[in-house]
């Protein structure tokens, strides 16, 4: 159990390390590569946990998509370092605000946690939201973690699923909505008009006489 506390501790230290990195770096780059290795430091405590499934969603959808999508936009603004320090130095009050309030959120899960005294039970039952049925918690040799997590995504919480996939559809039709600005000289496709089409409106015979041209 040694080398897997040691494990836990060098990961954890080097998670806080990364996050207090990525708010205090001055180059943009920078921060987004420690945001990086903060997503490797968590995906290694979820291996540790046994939850290999959010270990590598972790890696593959956060570091490989979400992160280097990141860096590729932080890489192709043009963003003024002096200007953002000047506006983030107003913010300060506003952010020790949000830490003290996190803090004391985690300290009142932490001694609910330490009162309860509650453990897992693969006997335990389970009341999800929305649901009227009390399901029976799987053990853990019965079942995988992905088999686990579809189990109650699916069935327990499907329609806090749904209705979280169409906030994020509400929001990207939003955010599309929002940036998409009509110029006054663009050309749009018309697809009715494009099927519509006929060969009288199409083309156009015209007969040119020597040494005339045509007017446009």
């Amino acid at each position: 159990m040694e080398i897997y506390s040691l494990i836990f501790y060098a990961f954890s230290f080097f998670l806080l390390f990364s996050g207090l990195m990525v708010i205090s770096s001055r180059n943009p780059v920078h921060s987004v590569l420690w945001l990086i290795l903060a997503f490797f430091c968590a995906s290694g405590l979820f291996l540790l946990l046994g939850a290999e499934f959010l270990a590598m969603v972790l890696v593959v959808v956060y570091v490989g998509a979400l992160a280097v999508m990141f860096l590729f936009v932080v890489m192709m603004l043009n963003i003024n370092v002096e200007t953002v320090k000047r506006s983030l130095n107003k913010l300060w009050p506003l952010c020790f605000l949000v830490i003290l309030v996190f803090a004391a959120d985690l300290y009142l899960i932490y001694n609910k946690s330490l009162t309860t005294h509650h453990f897992y039970n693969a006997n335990a039952t389970v009341k999800a939201p929305f649901v009227d049925e009390v399901h029976q918690i799987p053990s853990f040799d019965e079942v995988t973690n992905v088999h686990a997590l579809g189990r109650i995504i699916y069935t327990d919480y499907f329609y806090v699923f749904q209705l979280s996939g169409l906030i994020l559809l509400i929001a990207m039709v939003s955010a599309i909505v929002l940036t998409l600005r009509e110029k006054r000289f663009s050309k749009r496709q018309d697809i009715s008009k494009q099927v519509s089409r006929t060969r009288k409106k199409s083309i156009e015979i015209v007969k040119v006489g020597y040494g005339k041209g045509i007017e446009l």
